[in-house]
């Protein structure tokens, strides 16, 4: 198809320097956005990185400090009513009412929308289909797993057909089996009900299995932005993993930057990353520079790059650090 007749992709979620402070702290820092209809949109981060700061006003629930959104075309501060029917949230604590059965959950959902009594009923047999519970619909949601929590909650967010969807964190704290049943049905409702997915995680295979493009948070800035492919192609076709004893790494770095063919180097707190284009080639060159640096690794390891590898690029640190970081700047609060 030629330039002139191609269709520009329609926007669902834009935002513009974007920021949200809490006193003096700057909890998003001038976020700018794109999210094109019907795609799933990966917003991946470590803990304190702002994507649920970002969420909530996004979602209306949070006023921005400055910049502005619009979603699903409208104003998210001077129309957060056009919006709100128009989104559906799953935020990381699901919020039903254990006493409550899955059926009665939905059905109150779709009134709380003014729904129409037949419009009311296709719509909760969809959703009925989509949490996929089984006869378990029908019991108390207080005995349901964590698993079947998350698909109800995200069944109930989509009882009204809204044009996007926010999935904040949706398999945090769930095993490894419920989280690939929750990935399952984030793609079915994009495939088949052409749903815009903005899905906030913290975990990378997560982002890289499900979303079509990513930008990845920073201490409240995107640091990345693109497609899986695109952003560990640019980090190159391999990464060399050093790991060393933390008085070795500096040095390290110095003698890996040195070594031709070696694209890029990243010292991290546990050792150095070497981004190349040929990594069986070049991991002998590097033990060899190192050995004569009397540099001595504990492991040596050649790969190919992560999202992982992208956060340490554009950050200098990996997500497991960042998280820790998080964690103890919490703890200070606390104390």
């Amino acid at each position: 198809m030629s330039e002139s007749n191609s269709i520009a992709p329609v926007t669902a979620i834009e935002a513009h320097g974007l920021v949200r402070e809490f006193g003096a702290k700057r909890a998003v820092d001038g976020v700018d956005l794109l999210v094109h209809q019907g795609e799933i949109f990966g917003f991946l981060g470590p803990n304190g990185a702002g994507k649920s700061t970002t969420v909530r006003m996004l979602c209306t629930l949070l006023a921005p400090t400055a910049g502005s959104a619009r979603v699903a075309g409208y104003d998210v501060a001077k129309n957060p009513g056009e919006v709100r029917v128009r989104i559906g949230v799953a935020m990381q604590e699901a919020a039903l009412d254990e006493k409550q059965t899955g059926r009665e959950i939905l059905d109150l959902q779709a009134r709380l929308y003014g729904l129409r009594p037949a419009d009311r009923a296709s719509s909760i047999s969809q959703a009925i289909d989509l949490a996929d519970i089984g006869d378990a619909i029908d019991d108390r949601v207080s005995t349901y797993s964590g698993g079947m929590k998350r698909r109800l909650d995200l069944a109930a967010s989509l009882i009204h057909a809204p044009e996007v969807i926010f999935l904040d964190e949706p398999t945090t704290g769930l095993d490894p089996v419920s989280r690939a049943q929750v990935w399952e049905e984030v793609r079915r409702l994009n495939s088949e009900l052409g749903v815009t997915v903005f899905l906030t995680t913290q975990y990378l295979e997560e982002a890289d299995a499900l979303a079509d493009r990513i930008a990845i948070l920073a201490d409240g800035r995107i640091v990345e932005q693109g497609t899986p492919v695109e952003l560990k192609r640019g980090v190159g076709a391999d990464v060399i993993v050093v790991d060393l004893e933390p008085s070795d790494i500096s040095r390290a770095a110095e003698v890996a930057s040195s070594v031709p063919g070696a694209d890029g180097v990243t010292a991290g707190r546990l050792g150095v990353t070497i981004a190349t284009s040929d990594g069986a080639g070049l991991i002998g060159a590097v033990a060899v520079a190192l050995a004569r640096a009397d540099v001595h690794p504990t492991a040596l390891t050649v790969r190919t790059p992560t999202l992982d590898d992208v956060f340490l690029q554009a950050t200098g640190y990996r997500m497991a650090v960042a998280e820790e970081a998080a964690a103890d700047e919490a703890t200070k609060g606390t104390q």
